[in-house]
């Protein structure tokens, strides 16, 4: 009897031990949904080489700010800029702040019509005077419809341009309705998932006509395991990973 409660102890204590292991061997990561592929093939690699598990939650550009702003950050939060208000709370560690990679906003048309020049910013500005239609995502809805209107208030146009941009509430609508016919120029994010098969995608506007976005991470002031949420975030913005970024059409950090 002593000897199967001590075998007893043993198990429960064995079982103990595993169960903090996998406790500590998980944290918790916020990502804007839009580069979602990407930081789903960058999680494999990192949990392939460290052991550690991510548990991922997506939203929108404008969401996620909002959820960090509301004292719920993760361990990890991925934020498009800008996001001084999620700054202002207290919830994220201002130090910690590491640029993973950047956005730039793309311009699309339909599939086989003229491609626009916008090799320069006043090709850009010429190109977005002359068209008739333009459609982006709502500013309140996602980052992509900001980033536009920084574009074209960088350009001095805004008074011309901003009557004729369409607002609408993703992204799948915006390439839907140009690849239709409907619209005929579509603003977003230069990513690989602008694929409609309905759409040309012309390039990302040079940066004197549209600021680069940076992604950057921040670590909880709440989080547990530091040590591993500081690897996430060194993993996440290191060379090593600059191809997956690059297949991704997002431009890695260095």
């Amino acid at each position: 009897m002593k000897y199967l409660l001590s075998s007893v102890a043993v198990v429960a204590l064995a079982l103990s031990i595993s169960s903090t292991a996998r406790a500590q061997s998980e944290i918790t990561l916020l990502s804007p949904d839009p580069i979602k592929a990407t930081i789903e093939k960058l999680l494999e690699g990192f949990e392939a080489k460290t052991g550690t598990q991510v548990k991922v939650t997506y939203g929108t550009g404008v969401s996620t700010r909002k959820t960090v702003a509301s004292g719920q950050a993760l361990d990890v939060s991925l934020l498009f800029a800008p996001f001084a208000e999620a700054l202002k709370t207290g919830n994220i560690v201002p130090g910690s702040a590491t640029v993973i990679a950047r956005l730039r906003l793309a311009l699309a048309v339909q599939k086989g019509a003229p491609k626009p020049d916008i090799s320069t910013p006043e090709a850009v500005k010429r190109t977005l005077l002359n068209a008739k239609s333009i459609i982006s995502v709502d500013p309140t809805q996602g980052s992509v419809g900001g980033i536009a209107l920084l574009a074209i208030d960088k350009l001095g146009i805004t008074d011309q341009v901003k009557p004729k941009i369409k607002w609408v509430q993703n992204g799948g609508l915006v390439q839907d309705s140009v690849a239709k016919g409907e619209t005929e120029i579509a603003l977003g994010p230069y990513l690989s998932d602008m694929r409609n098969p309905g759409l040309d995608v012309v390039g990302a506007l040079p940066p004197g006509a549209s600021t680069p976005v940076d992604i950057t991470g921040f670590l909880s002031t709440s989080v547990k395991d530091s040590k591993a949420a500081k690897a996430l975030l060194a993993y996440l913005s290191s060379h090593e990973v600059a191809p997956v970024y690059e297949a991704a059409k997002i431009f890695p950090a260095h």
